[in-house]
């Protein structure tokens, strides 16, 4: 989808930034590492780091702090972002936040959407998080049910194990595929 909006975007006053959720770096996923991130992604936009931003962060250093609050950078990120058309945000797999950052995160979102309204937000995540989302963000978002198709993740296995039948043919055997394939479509709920 980032690739998709990127080319459909390429050469307009449109910004696509993202965030990608991991739960094997959840630790370092606090809300304002993630605003951190967004406002780096805006301001390597224009390959250089616009003046308000070292100006920033040289002052929060200046006065004996570790860095930027989440206050902080939520308003630099609305800041840095309001010359451009439209912006954005997608943030995928927003259930792998920790829950103890996801609040602040949900709510920074919320004070984002609020301050700028060239923000288009697109979150994934699992079915148990939207009533975190419905709480903390717009009840007007809309929602889309995605559901694994099981003929989806065959063609996706087929494809997979075919390639890399190509890159060292014999490595896989038919049984080997087999077993694959059915341990595969067995546990869609697991994956």
């Amino acid at each position: 989808m980032i690739d998709t909006l990127r080319k459909q975007t390429r050469g307009r006053n449109i910004a696509v930034v993202f965030l990608y959720c991991d739960y094997q770096t959840q630790k370092d996923q606090s809300a304002v590492n993630m605003i951190g991130s967004l406002v780096r992604q805006v301001s390597l936009r224009p390959q250089r780091i616009p003046s308000g931003i070292k100006r920033a962060f040289d002052q929060s250093k200046q006065e004996g702090g570790d860095g930027l609050q989440l206050p902080d950078m939520v308003k630099l990120f609305v800041q840095v972002i309001g010359s451009i058309e439209v912006v954005y945000l997608c943030v995928d797999a927003v259930d792998e936040v920790l829950p103890q950052y996801r609040l602040e995160f949900l709510r920074a979102l919320r004070q984002i959407i609020q301050d700028a309204p060239n923000v288009r937000l697109f979150l994934t995540g699992r079915p148990y998080v939207r009533a975190e989302l419905d709480k903390h963000l717009t009840k007007r978002a809309l929602a889309i049910h995605i559901v694994a198709d099981q003929g989806d993740i065959t063609r996706y296995l087929n494809q997979k194990m075919d390639d890399d039948d190509d890159q060292d043919p014999g490595l896989m055997t038919d049984d080997l595929k087999d077993n694959i394939m059915k341990t595969m479509l067995e546990k869609p709920s697991e994956m």
